[in-house]
């Protein structure tokens, strides 16, 4: 009897459980400044690796964990001289992960602090954000 009774109530906390994991924060970009790479997860798995360029000598990326807040698929910089950054995430006030077109550069820092990209890998990035919406997609960075 109490077996069936421990049984039910297992079930009972898995189904009650289950809707709300489906939810939780499925995307999720680590960025590593000192490796200047970015690697995305989708649901706990690892889905690409990819490189990037952060902060050039004197300026900033900031290192942190925040939440996607805004997306761009054509933005322009007003701070730096109309600078194309398409398929922009932002994630902290005019901070984004975006694409650029200054590939040689990749791998290594060369931005005034946003994290950028292969354009395809900002597509895909863009995109992935864009299917999970921007309260389930997590970007972390760190040194």
């Amino acid at each position: 009897m109490m077996k069936t009774i421990l049984a039910a109530a297992a079930a009972s906390l898995l189904l009650q459980f289950s809707p709300v994991a489906a939810q939780a924060a499925t995307l999720v970009a680590n960025i590593s400044i000192g490796k200047q790479t970015m690697t995305v997860s989708e649901n706990g798995f690892v889905k690409y690796r990819w490189k990037v360029s952060t902060a050039r000598n004197g300026y900033v990326t900031p290192t942190g964990s925040w939440r996607a807040k805004w997306l761009s698929r054509d933005h322009r910089s007003r701070k730096y001289d109309n600078a194309p950054m398409p398929f922009a995430v932002f994630f902290n006030g005019g901070y984004a992960v975006h694409a650029t077109f200054d590939l040689k550069r990749l791998g290594r820092p060369a931005s005034h602090g946003c994290v950028r990209l292969h354009p395809d890998n900002a597509a895909q990035f863009f995109s992935l954000t864009r299917q999970a919406g921007l309260a389930n997609t997590r970007v972390v960075i760190t040194r």
